[in-house]
């Protein structure tokens, strides 16, 4: 290198010499494009703004006080406050003795007529059951049986197996059984009752004495025929006895008797006992 060739010169040699060389005015390649704004015309570059942070001597803004709400009611002073006491309720003695009845009034209208025949039925029935006892132990007044010397009044009756013979006679109201006392030959009170029931309804208890001549049975059973005989006795003097003595029940023949044994059993519906196994 002389001292007359400069370096820049030499550099500006050979970059006229050098076709490869890059050129100082040629401008550089340009960046590839983003894919986005490549891909999608609409995407345009939005500028951003510039965001200024606050300036150190701005104070923050303070928040509205809240309103107080009109539908919170307001609250109660202590002193206006009334102290309760809550009293236990009182269990009655009698269950359902607080209870307030629901009365029906007598006045009450039935729907058909029918119902209303029906309801007096009833009410008649009733108080002719609540009457019965009363008329029951009252003596028929109207009994007219004549009381000769020589009169005599027999009957058959009869209760189970037992049969009784009897005849009614004039006398002092004595009871002659197969020749025995009444008090010999029923020994309770019950039965002997029940004999002088139909004497004492027709008032003749004292004024007639009572002969019969019985086989069968037991006391209840011969006590059940000797009543049912003397019954019969005093219709056959007098028939018009016949309706009282009838309501009262003196002249129906009770027919309940005892059942009879089957076979393989051991009474009438007793059965031995039954094992599967």
């Amino acid at each position: 290198m002389t001292d007359a060739e400069h370096p820049d010169d030499e550099q500006e040699r050979k970059a006229t010499t050098d076709p490869e060389a890059p050129r100082a005015s040629d401008p550089g390649p340009e960046p590839p494009a983003s894919n986005a704004s490549a891909s999608d015309p609409a995407v345009t570059s939005t500028p951003v703004a510039s965001q200024e942070p606050p300036a150190p001597d701005s104070e923050p803004a303070q928040p509205a006080a809240a309103e107080p709400s009109a539908a919170e009611p307001e609250p109660i002073p202590a002193t206006e406050l009334e102290e309760v006491e809550l009293v236990p309720r009182a269990k009655p003695e009698i269950p359902g003795a607080d209870l307030i009845p629901d009365i029906v009034p007598d006045t009450q209208e039935f729907l058909d007529a029918e119902a209303k025949a029906a309801a007096e039925a009833e009410a008649e029935a009733a108080a002719l059951r609540e009457q019965e006892p009363e008329d029951l132990a009252q003596p028929i007044a109207d009994a007219a049986i004549d009381l000769a010397a020589g009169a005599r009044y027999t009957a058959t009756g009869k209760r189970k197996t037992a049969v009784a013979r009897v005849i009614l006679k004039p006398g002092a109201g004595t009871y002659s059984v197969n020749g025995k006392t009444l008090e010999t030959l029923f020994p309770r009170d019950t039965l002997r009752r029940v004999i002088r029931q139909p004497l004492e309804t027709v008032g003749y208890e004292s004024r007639m004495d009572v002969v019969a001549r019985m086989h069968g049975g037991g006391v209840a059973a011969q006590a059940g025929a000797l009543r049912h005989g003397i019954s019969r006795a005093l219709i056959e003097a007098d028939p018009h006895l016949r309706g009282e003595l009838k309501r009262r029940g003196f002249l129906t023949r009770d027919p309940r008797v005892k059942e009879r044994k089957k076979a393989g059993l051991k009474k009438a519906r007793k059965r031995p006992q039954f094992s599967k196994r």
